[in-house]
């Protein structure tokens, strides 16, 4: 086991890291920019390093800062929570050139799964269904007219390099297709300078699907089932819930094995998620994210497995602890995430937290790192936390829900909570009968002007 792990993040998910660490017995180095001086994960930490100013380019992404702070403080071991660095394969094979472990996979399977054109024709070969589409990156449009007449109308062109939305549009047509190409081309290039693009089949209705693996590298692979992520903003994820309204424990079983066995056959070592567009009964792969994810408490809940420690132990060359068999999924678990931002514009927030009183009580979890007084600083993510709520059943869930973002009180800045209340007071929420549209349209349509139910 390591002795000491350097947490390579900020924010809820560096005092989740920080956490297991200290369940396992384990030193923690916590880094901070100069604007996280302050941070609770700083605090807690065994050590801290300031590794720069503000701007996450001169601090969270500097790998020489990084590094060094491993070499003061004799760290042997990172750990990049999600965001940053943490599927940079360029950083995990510095990391091991100076034999610091990096907690997380092979470089390899991170520049495989990093480049969508190069994971979708990996997961075609592991076996796992996908959505139609260009065999590769479209290199002209007479090119993406041939594929789009092929595969038929809507398309999607997305970037090989894309994430978050940027570099996406929709083409209805012929005339839409040329405009969206230059479009997506020019986002792309802007936002990653890679302006490779790729066309796929665009779904009208789908639900956002995920199935959470663990790999120990030695050709054991589990899935722990899956979640629905489909209430999304801009292609941003907003509420998770796990199981899926959607699927049946058959279902489950079925793609959760299908994608077991993939990241058996690929050798795949550490967390990570394999992500589907369901619809009509059909699953189809859009990407795999090769990382611990934000919506991972959920599966904690309801499988009583602590991902993290997971990630931990496999890093350090321990096998999986437990086989497919031991998984057994109880009851249901729905996340929030809780922003500091206008809960309609989405405008960001920071500032002084005046007052802050979380919920508590059976079934409810809180993953946060402000507290009161603390200032929400202006240059990064406005996440402040994740309420998760466990019930016996969806219904009992979503009535704890509704308890706690009543319980949740938050003073001094703007936060997304009142979003989450009108959510879980809506019908179609209620029903669980939603698709990756449903927010975007819910918000347009004054949904939050609605008398609450």
């Amino acid at each position: 086991m390591f002795d000491k792990i350097l947490i390579a993040n900020r924010g809820e998910i560096a005092l989740r890291i920080l956490r297991a660490c200290k369940e396992l017995g384990i030193a923690t180095v916590a880094v901070h920019s100069t604007a996280d001086a302050d941070a609770m994960h700083v605090r807690l930490a065994d050590e801290s390093v300031c590794i720069g100013p503000p701007q996450a380019r001169d601090s969270y992404l500097n790998i020489p800062s990084l590094l060094a702070a491993c070499e003061i403080t004799g760290a042997d071991a990172v750990h990049p929570g999600y965001g940053f660095l943490s599927e940079n394969a360029r950083f995990a094979d510095i990391l091991e050139s100076h034999n610091i472990h990096f907690i997380g996979p092979k470089a390899e399977h991170i520049r495989i799964m990093g480049d969508k054109i190069e994971a979708k024709r990996t997961a075609k070969r592991l076996g796992i269904p996908c959505v139609p589409g260009s065999e590769g990156g479209i290199t002209d449009d007479d090119e993406a007219l041939r594929v789009a007449a092929d595969i038929g109308y809507p398309v999607l062109v997305k970037a090989a390099a894309g994430g978050g939305g940027r570099g996406m549009k929709v083409a209805r047509s012929e005339a839409d297709l040329v405009h969206a190409l230059q479009t997506a081309r020019t986002e792309a290039k802007a936002a990653f300078g890679d302006d490779a693009v790729y066309l796929e089949k665009y779904l009208e209705k789908p639900r956002h699907i995920e199935i959470q693996v663990l790999g120990d590298g030695r050709g054991n692979a589990v899935h722990l089932g899956e979640r629905d992520c489909s209430l999304q903003r801009r292609h941003q994820k907003v509420w998770e819930e796990a199981t899926s309204p959607a699927l049946n424990a058959a279902m489950r079983d079925d793609i959760g094995g299908v994608v077991a066995r993939a990241m058996q056959e690929l050798g795949y070592l550490g967390a990570g998620t394999i992500e589907f567009l369901y619809e009509d009964g059909q699953f189809y792969f859009i990407e795999m994210n090769t990382r611990i994810q934000v919506e991972h408490p959920v599966t904690e809940m309801i499988t009583g497995i602590d991902l993290v420690n997971e990630q931990i132990r496999i890093a350090a060359g321990s096998p999986l602890s437990f086989r497919q068999e031991d998984v057994v999924i109880e009851g249901h678990a729905i996340e929030c995430r809780i922003n500091a931002e206008h809960p309609v514009t989405f405008r960001p927030s920071p500032g002084k937290i005046t007052y802050f009183h979380p919920p508590g009580g059976l079934g409810v979890r809180v993953d946060s790192a402000v507290y009161q007084g603390y200032s929400i600083p202006p240059y990064y993510d406005s996440l402040m936390g994740k309420l998760i709520v466990h019930g016996r059943t969806r219904n009992e869930c979503l009535m704890r829900l509704r308890r706690a973002l009543d319980e949740f009180v938050v003073e001094g800045v703007e936060t997304t909570l009142p979003l989450f209340r009108a959510l879980v007071r809506n019908p179609d929420m209620q029903n669980g009968v939603y698709d990756i549209h449903w927010l975007e349209k819910f918000l347009s349509g004054g949904g939050m002007d609605q008398p609450a139910g």
